[in-house]
C-alpha cells in the first residue's frame, strides 16, 4: 500500500526541529503570485493552513491582508507569533474556526500534509462565498553533480527512506497539485481548480545551501549523524556560488455561490 504525504505523520511534524534555521533558508514566494492569490480573493481575511514560522503570512500581511494561521507544530507556531502572527495550534482538519469565515484559505508548500479531500471540505465550510482556496508550494533542483552525491548518501545512510531522486523533480512537484484537484473535486463546492506555475532562479553560497537542505522533509525528520553524512557528500561536489532553479506550483478553486 503506498503511503501518501499526508499519512506521514513523523515527517511532517519535524520540520519544527530548527525552526529560526526553517526561517531563514527557506525563500519567500513570488510576488507575482502573492498578487494572484490576493487578487482572486473578494476580501481581505486570509487563513494561512500550515503556517509554520510565517514565511508567506508575512507577504499577505504586506500585502494589506488580515492573516490568521493555523498550524499543528507548537514550536513553528511560537516561532510566527514572534513575528507578529495570530496563531492558532491544531492539523487543520481539526481546527475548530468558531464560526469565523474568510476570503481565501491558503497554504504554503504544507497542502500534501493535509488530508486532500477533508482539507479541501474544511476550506469550503470556513469560506465566503466566492472566496478562494491556493495552496501553493516551491520545489528546487540541485545540481546534477550534487543531486547524485544527495540520492547517493541517502540510499547509504538511509536505504529505507521514501526520499526519491528519479527525473525532474521541478516536473514532478505538479503531481501534489493534480492530487490536490482531485481531493477538490471530491470535496465539492469548488469551482474547477486551476493549476499554475511559476519559474524562477535563488543564488545560494556553498553554506548557504548546505544549511537549507536539512529543512527538507527527507532530512527534517534523520538523526544529526545521518544528516551530516548526506551534507558531507553533497558538500564535497559544490562550488562557492550555487544558482538553483525553483518551481513554484499552485492552484486556486473559487467556492461555488449558495444557490437560494
Amino acid at each position: 500500500m503506498v503511503t501518501q504525504p499526508h499519512q506521514q505523520r513523523r515527517i511532517a511534524e519535524s520540520f519544527g526541529v530548527d525552526p529560526a534555521r526553517y526561517d531563514r533558508s527557506r525563500a519567500p514566494y513570488p510576488a507575482a503570485m502573492i498578487e494572484r492569490i490576493v487578487s482572486a480573493a473578494p476580501g481581505a481575511d486570509f487563513l494561512d493552513v500550515g503556517c509554520g514560522t510565517g514565511i508567506e503570512a508575512r507577504q499577505f500581511r504586506a500585502a494589506g491582508r488580515r492573516v490568521l494561521g493555523v498550524e499543528a507544530d507548537p514550536r513553528m507556531a511560537g516561532f510566527a507569533r514572534a513575528g507578529g502572527i495570530e496563531v492558532e495550534v491544531a492539523k487543520f482538519e481539526e481546527w475548530e474556526p468558531a464560526g469565523r469565515a474568510f476570503d481565501a484559505v491558503v497554504c504554503g508548500t504544507a497542502w500534501h500534509w493535509v488530508d486532500p479531500v477533508a482539507g479541501a471540505a474544511k476550506a469550503a465550510s470556513v469560506l465566503r462565498p466566492g472566496g478562494v482556496l491556493a495552496p501553493f508550494g516551491h520545489v528546487f533542483e540541485l545540481p546534477p553533480a550534487a543531486a547524485e552525491a544527495m540520492a547517493a548518501a541517502f540510499r547509504r545512510v538511509v536505504p529505507d527512506s521514501p526520499m526519491r531522486f528519479d527525473g525532474s523533480i521541478l516536473d514532478a512537484y505538479r503531481g501534489l497539485y493534480d492530487r490536490a484537484a482531485a481531493g477538490i473535486r471530491e470535496a465539492g463546492g469548488f469551482d474547477e481548480p486551476e493549476i499554475w506555475r511559476y519559474d524562477w532562479e535563488r543564488s545560494y553560497s556553498r553554506d548557504e545551501l548546505l544549511e537549507l537542505l536539512p529543512t527538507s522533509g527527507g532530512l527534517s525528520s534523520l538523526p544529526p549523524e545521518p544528516v551530516a553524512s548526506v551534507l558531507a557528500a553533497v558538500g564535497e561536489v559544490l562550488g562557492d556560488r550555487i544558482t538553483l532553479p525553483y518551481a513554484t506550483w499552485g492552484l486556486t478553486a473559487t467556492k461555488k455561490p449558495i444557490r437560494k
